[in-house]
């Protein structure tokens, strides 16, 4: 199975994750997703294989996060992925699946568990 990089190119994170699996060798399928966002339910599948619930995969850092009151702890999970897909920079990144599996690249070799 191709590994699947959903990548950032202006995040040194994401940039340092692909170069490292390029270095081993793996021709991976490349998702800019600020242009092609993973849909809510792209999300939730992604969230499964990572063991992780939406709240620890969005980025609170952002300045989406604050507009748009997402620190509201009422908000159910539905409208954080709703969010996270209407607003990609919001997603944590970079995300690699691979073998059924998903792993952020923070830092960039714990991608390297899922191989």
């Amino acid at each position: 199975m191709t590994p699947r990089i959903y990548h950032n190119a202006r995040c040194s994170k994401s940039r340092a994750t692909l170069a490292l699996l390029e270095e081993r060798g793996l021709t991976c399928e490349v998702i800019h997703y600020l242009d092609t966002p993973p849909s809510a339910a792209e999300l939730a599948d992604l969230l499964g294989k990572l063991g992780m619930t939406p709240r620890e995969l969005i980025r609170k850092g952002e300045a989406e996060y604050t507009e748009l009151g997402l620190d509201d702890p009422s908000l159910d999970d539905t409208s954080l992925l709703q969010a996270m897909a209407s607003h990609p920079r919001l997603i944590e990144r970079p995300i690699v699946v691979a073998n059924g599996k998903a792993a952020i690249g923070r830092p960039p070799e714990a991608v390297l568990a899922i191989l």
